[in-house]
This record gives C-alpha cells, structure tokens and sequence, in this order.
C-alpha cells in the first residue's frame, strides 16, 4: 500500500515515469487491480495507449469487479476514435459492483453518443450520471446543450 501511495503522490505531480516504476513494485509485492490500473493510466499519460489497456485488462484478471477499468479502457478506445468499441466497456464500468466516482461511465458514455450524434441516448445517459451525482457541472451543461438540439 505504502509503494502504491508513493506512486499516486509521484503520478498526481506528473512524474509518470516513476509513477509507474513504483506501481510496478507495489505489483511485485502484491498484485491489485488499483495499481495495474493506474500503471495503465500513468502510461496512457505518456501516450502508450496499448500499453494502458493491457494494464487495465491485468486488472480486471485480478478483480473483474473493480469498474475502473473498465471505463478506463472505454476512454482510451474513445480517444482513439474506436466509439463502437468503446460502448461496451463503458456498459461493463456501469455495471461493477465496486466503482468511484459511479457517475464516470454514465459521463462518457453519454460524451460519447453525444460524438455519436445520438442525442437521446446521450441525455439518458448524462441524466443518469446527475442521479448519482446531482448538480454535476459537465453533466449539466452537456445536457442544457443536448436539449436545444431536440429544439
């Protein structure tokens, strides 16, 4: 836990590299979802995109009920362009029984119908992020958006 919360505090300061060095030795001592998946997201910070879903795939071997990944590799397909792939990673984060913050996936999901241009489908989802997390900001404004163009 110690070689985990050193690596959070180095990935929070940007300093990935070590970051990862110290995710990989807490993996070493005992393999969690939460470090392989922030091994994943300090690598995607460094661009390796592969490589982070890779990371976000060990984690799920290691505890498929930790939904972090899952949105996390969502989010990375996404930024590839890869939408349709992309669905169902974010459905499965939506679903895990152990999940914080619970209203991310609902947020990209909808980012991403609202790409799509499946504007229905995107303010069910972003309504559905502001019933786990009311007042939310991006979800408010993405919805009011959304709205006026139903108009």
């Amino acid at each position: 836990m110690e070689l985990w919360n050193e690596g959070v505090t180095c990935h929070m300061r940007g300093d990935f590299h070590h970051a990862i060095t110290l995710y990989g030795k807490s993996i070493d001592v005992l393999p969690t979802a939460e470090a392989y998946t922030f091994r994943g997201w300090a690598l995607r910070m460094l661009g390796r995109l592969d490589d982070a879903i890779a990371e976000c795939m060990k984690a799920i071997e290691v505890d498929p009920t930790f939904g972090n990944p899952y949105n996390d590799i969502g989010s990375y397909l996404m930024s590839r362009g890869d939408l349709d792939e992309a669905v169902e990673w974010f459905v499965k984060a939506k679903a895990a029984p152990r999940y914080e913050p619970r209203h991310y996936p609902f947020m990209n999901l909808g980012r991403l119908y609202a790409a799509k241009g499946m504007v229905q489908w995107a303010i069910r989802e972003f309504d559905g992020a502001l019933a786990i997390e009311p007042g939310e900001p991006t979800c408010l404004e993405m919805l009011a958006r959304l709205r006026t163009m139903l108009n």
